[in-house]
């Protein structure tokens, strides 16, 4: 009776004609972005984040979050027809996606794409409903050693599960923690790492390191590719509707993939990317010798495109439910709250049940909006592929410079935001993957504040994280996996997954 109650606040919520306007303006902003390479949810998110000032707390945070899984949708448009995946998430969707678009399927691979969405999108709907309030529940035991061990793990798991070598993540999150500690000693008032600048006494900004680490060196690395990578061309999209037989084939594809995706989701480091990748793997597995992945298979596409939806939903259960981002658009969300005056964590359900209940139904009303609204926009999509870069990239890079001043009316936040774009790219250059580092940015302060917070409770004593009963497992769970990364052949399984 609770959960019908629950949904009906939601329905309520989102289903104004406020909110009804942001999701769809979330989900059309998110397939453009997902449509053009190089920008992102990331730095779209930052740059609209000004703009959500004057809104209501759910009507922006439904924005963004509808910007988030549409850019999921919008990266697979491009990615079947051109053969560019404007979301890195959906690069494996190239694969089997423009073979099939080359053989004369877009349609087919398209509306496959859009259903094994929101199919998808519904279930991992369904299981933050579900799991979501028992998650916050359990959080009520939860003190400042029990946060500390819980983002203590995270960052190991981020660790573990990200690109490349283990030692350049581990240096990743280590960077982004002593980031994290620039600025001013909330107890004892002292200054740290700011070298006599008074104008980083406050510490360095999220979102300029954001946007610059993410936004920047993605709009330069993609500078940087030849023109002829650059050049598109489209093909006329006959037969948008798939057969009996692609469905069929499909099926079994986008509930594994969904199941997969919902998992990683979760995970502190795992998102759409990751999933996406390893549901590809997955199903050519499973297909064994006699499948055609890589031939125009639509397991290719229904897979991948149903993974990182799934996994784009269900990154909301940490961060709603703990107050723990799994990637970098989640601590982007948490920062929104914060403007909101909304400090993100369990109370979140109990204090704002319109804002928890109302931004899980608008998902699944937004989901339902992009499988209706792209497959007839198809067209317009592609043709805004035809806008030259040389025109493009400037005005992205303005948007974001204007992102960056209006948030912190400070000059020093552009160039900030700039000193971060090289570092990204320098980054990129020696196969060092930024994600760890900027959850490391993120939960640096939380994790410090909750440290400390438990050894003044104690007096000192730090036994504290391991005769408490939650806190224990979960830095066993993180000694655990340590162990695991480190053994040599699960070190070696590691690096062939992340090879293939």
């Amino acid at each position: 009776m609770d959960m019908l109650s629950n949904l009906a606040l939601g329905l309520s919520t989102a289903l104004t004609p406020i909110n009804l306007a942001m999701c769809l303006i979330g989900a059309l902003v998110g397939t453009l972005i997902g449509v053009l390479p190089g920008i992102g949810p990331i730095a779209t998110i930052a740059m609209l984040l000004p703009l959500t000032f004057s809104l209501p707390p759910e009507g922006a945070l439904i924005m963004l979050a509808g910007i988030f899984y549409g850019a999921q949708y919008g990266g697979s448009t491009t990615a079947i027809l051109v053969n560019i995946p404007g979301e890195a998430s959906s690069v494996i969707t190239t694969i089997d996606g423009y073979q099939m678009a080359r053989q004369g399927r877009a349609g087919p691979a398209l509306a496959i794409a859009g259903i094994g969405s929101f199919v998808a999108g519904t279930i991992a709907t369904a299981l933050i409903v579900i799991v979501g309030p028992s998650l916050a529940g359990l959080a009520n035991y939860f003190g400042a050693a029990e946060y500390f061990s819980l983002m203590a793990l995270g960052l190991v798991a981020a660790t573990v599960l990200a690109n490349g070598d283990l030692v350049k993540a581990l240096g990743m999150i280590f960077v982004g923690l002593l980031l994290g500690l620039v600025g001013t000693d909330v107890n004892t008032g002292a200054q740290r790492f700011t070298f006599n600048l008074n104008i980083l006494a406050d510490g360095l900004g999220f979102v300029p390191l954001a946007m610059g680490m993410f936004g920047l060196a993605e709009i330069i690395n993609n500078l940087g590719q030849p023109p002829e990578q650059r050049s598109l061309v489209t093909k006329r999209i006959v037969g948008l509707f798939p057969t009996m037989a692609d469905l069929k084939a499909s099926t079994g594809a986008v509930l594994r993939s969904t199941a997969l995706g919902s998992v990683l989701g979760v995970l502190p480091g795992g998102g759409p990317t990751l999933a996406a990748f390893s549901a590809y793997v997955l199903e050519k597995k499973i297909a064994g010798p006699s499948g055609t992945f890589g031939q125009g298979d639509i397991r290719g596409v229904a897979a991948p495109e149903a993974a990182n939806n799934a996994a784009a939903q269900t990154s909301f259960i940490p961060m709603l439910t703990l107050g723990l981002p799994s990637n970098a658009v989640m601590a982007l969300m948490i920062g929104a709250m914060t403007i909101h005056g909304i400090a993100p964590g369990p109370q979140v359900m109990t204090q704002n049940p319109s804002l928890f209940w109302g931004l899980i139904v608008s998902m699944w009303v937004g989901n339902l909006m992009l499988l209706v609204i792209n497959l007839p926009m198809v067209g317009l999509w592609v043709q805004l592929l035809k806008v030259p870069y040389r025109i493009l990239f400037p005005a992205i890079v303005l948007f974001c410079a204007t992102g960056v001043y209006v948030i912190g009316l400070s000059v020093f936040e552009v160039y900030l935001m700039a000193a971060f774009g090289l570092i990204g790219i320098a980054l990129s250059r020696f196969g060092c993957d930024p994600v760890p580092l900027l959850l490391g940015f993120i939960l640096g302060p939380m994790m410090e504040e909750n440290l400390r917070r438990a050894l003044l409770l104690t007096n000192g004593d730090p036994s504290i994280f391991v005769m408490r009963p939650i806190s224990a497992g979960f830095l066993a769970l993180a000694a655990g996996l340590i162990v695991l990364a480190l053994l040599p052949s699960l070190g070696r399984k590691r690096d062939e997954v992340f090879s293939e």
